[in-house]
């Protein structure tokens, strides 16, 4: 495992409460931090990749009906539901327009969560995303933060090939980046990230 799943969802959770509230999950069809046994009063997970959505599906069937899921394969910016707040999983960085992708969840929900990484991270940099993040921290503070919460955790490999079929997606600058660790084990790279409400 790269990182310490449980103690991210722990952040977030103690972090900001969705007791009682309607989330929309966007970026729900990756490894999900959103802890289901909370007592959410709805969860609409919404993802464009229908693969990975069916998946999340079967996931939840084994967890039991705690809290009602609904799941909407599509572009987060096609989607028109309601809730009490649209909740962004490490995913606002990959829209390509941050700023109109928050407008529209203001649309759609009173609150907006954001968990994602924090400019100036080590691993963005060797995930080749620091534009990706920078243009996200941007629109956030342009829209309005009303609070923010910064965390710190290790991405951690047992060696130079763990790291590369992590990154190998991020294309041919995260690989070559990759290469100062060739020939290295247990690995740990840096990762800053945030949770900030709009």
């Amino acid at each position: 495992m790269a990182i310490d799943f449980l103690e991210l969802t722990g952040n977030l959770h103690r972090t900001y409460d969705f007791t009682a509230k309607t989330v929309l999950f966007v970026g729900a069809g990756g490894r999900q931090l959103f802890d289901l046994r909370i007592k959410a009063k709805k969860l609409i997970a919404i993802d464009q990749d229908s693969g990975a959505l069916a998946q999340l599906k079967e996931g939840l069937s084994a967890l039991g009906p705690e809290t009602p899921v609904e799941v909407v394969a599509s572009r987060f910016e096609d989607v028109f539901v309601f809730g009490d707040v649209v909740y962004f999983e490490f995913c606002l960085h990959e829209m390509t327009d941050p700023r109109k992708t928050l407008t529209h969840a203001q649309s759609l929900a009173p609150e907006i969560v954001v968990f994602d990484h924090s400019v100036g991270s080590e691993w963005v940099f060797y995930a080749a995303e620091e534009e990706k993040v920078r243009r996200s921290a941007k629109a956030m503070k342009e829209f309005g933060i009303r609070r923010r919460a910064m965390f710190r955790t290790n991405q951690l490999f047992k060696n130079h090939a763990e790291l590369l079929a992590k990154i190998a997606g991020q294309g041919p600058v995260a690989i070559e980046r990759a290469t100062m660790f060739e020939g290295l084990l247990d690995i740990a790279i840096s990762m800053p990230y945030e949770l900030v409400l709009l």
